[in-house]
């Protein structure tokens, strides 16, 4: 009797709801729920979560050839920082006078880059080091005629007239820039492109020139050092007078800027 009362209990538990075997005999039932926990596997996270995504690129543009890096800040801003670097020289002939001139371009800039709509963006930022400068040699072969503040001098053949003239402007400049493109795209793309436009405020041009030599009247009969001249050095710092205001205008420097960069 006492066996036929065990079998079927048996049958009535086998029988019985997972849930009310579980609420029934809590101690068999907790092992197996930690065993099927510890057996399921931790959910992969998706690659590059928690990353700050970055840009880099390089540009052609007024300022110089160069390259940057963008760090994305918001959903809609991006850090942006770069370098430009470009020489060129030249060599022209003023009022009778020959410059042999070095045009050099070397910047870092960085800037706030907020998107309005899709990639439109503006730009506010700084040119952290400005050393955008023109130099030159001055030289007047003895014998030729020359100008000065509008007067006529001839280089002395014995001593003729050399010098250095020096174009500069403000170390540091602030800008703004507008344009297409995000160095940090938010579409899953990894490259792209970008357009600015803008300019940087560095300052009136400051143009330096200093001559040496001695310079003789028109006739070449009178000549004196310049130097010690007091008539001739009004006229050199009359002349450079000029010079700064016509150089005035590119106190605003133009920016235009063509650009490719990859996102990491």
């Amino acid at each position: 009797m006492r066996k036929v009362f065990a079998v079927a209990l048996l049958l009535l538990f086998f029988n019985l709801p997972g849930s009310m075997r579980a609420a029934a005999f809590p101690d068999d039932s907790a092992p197996a729920v930690a065993a099927t926990e510890a057996a399921s596997p931790a959910p992969a996270k998706e690659k590059g979560e928690g990353g700050i995504p970055v840009g880099v690129g390089v540009k052609v543009s007024s300022l110089g050839i160069g390259g940057e890096a963008a760090v994305a800040l918001t959903h809609r801003s991006n850090l942006r920082v770069g370098f430009n670097y470009f020489t060129y020289g030249d060599t022209f002939n003023k009022d009778g006078a020959t410059y042999k001139g070095t045009l050099n371009l070397q910047s870092a800039q960085a800037t706030y880059d907020v998107f309005l709509v899709s990639s439109f963006h503006v730009s506010p930022g700084v040119l952290l080091y400005n050393g955008n400068k023109v130099t030159a040699n001055v030289s007047v072969p003895g014998g030729q005629n020359f100008t000065l503040n509008n007067v006529s001098y001839m280089s002395d053949p014995a001593d003729p007239v050399t010098g250095t003239g020096k174009l500069s402007v403000y170390k540091a400049a602030p800008m703004v820039l507008f344009g297409f493109g995000n160095l940090v795209p938010r579409n899953g793309h990894h490259f792209s492109s970008s357009f600015d436009i803008g300019a940087a405020y560095q300052g009136p041009p400051r143009i330096a020139l200093n001559l040496g030599g001695s310079a003789c009247d028109p006739s070449g009969v009178f000549c004196t050092s310049i130097s010690s001249n007091p008539s001739i050095q009004a006229n050199i710092l009359a002349e450079q007078t000029k010079l700064n205001k016509s150089a005035s205008p590119f106190r605003f420097y133009p920016v235009l800027s063509f650009g490719v960069g990859y996102k990491f």
